[in-house]
């Protein structure tokens, strides 16, 4: 009984009602906007936009608008195979992709956050989302 138990409350850790699975590329006049959890199964294209409160996961390119956190909470993420976006905000923090960097591509997936009041990008790493 006890592992039962134990089962189901790691279970409860991972569920979350509030979130919205987009299952398809967003293309650009495109806009998805959700009191939650966005995850796009898809591309983010130029032109498309994507506004959460809480994080965006995009699995595929972001080259378009994210918005996560929109409610201003500062511990919600952008994670994407690809981000170069148009512009990305978390809460009331603002950036975009450099231009000169266009040509270094990502090899492995990122994720976007506020650290020290700077939106940071790195490379996400499993081990660190725990």
């Amino acid at each position: 009984m006890y592992e039962d138990n134990h089962e189901q409350t790691d279970l409860d850790t991972f569920y979350d009602d509030n979130t919205i699975l987009v299952q398809r590329t967003l293309r650009s006049g495109q806009s998805i906007s959700y009191d939650g959890n966005v995850v796009v199964l898809g591309d983010v294209n130029p032109g498309a936009e994507v506004v959460a409160t809480g994080d965006v996961i995009v699995m595929g390119s972001v080259r378009g608008v994210v918005h996560a956190g929109a409610g201003g909470d500062l511990s919600s993420v952008v994670v994407a195979f690809k981000l170069l976006p148009t512009q990305l905000r978390i809460a009331n923090h603002i950036t975009r992709a450099p231009d000169d960097e266009i040509s270094a591509l990502p090899t492995s997936p990122e994720v976007a956050s506020v650290k020290n009041g700077v939106v940071t990008i790195e490379a996400f790493s499993a081990l660190k989302a725990e």
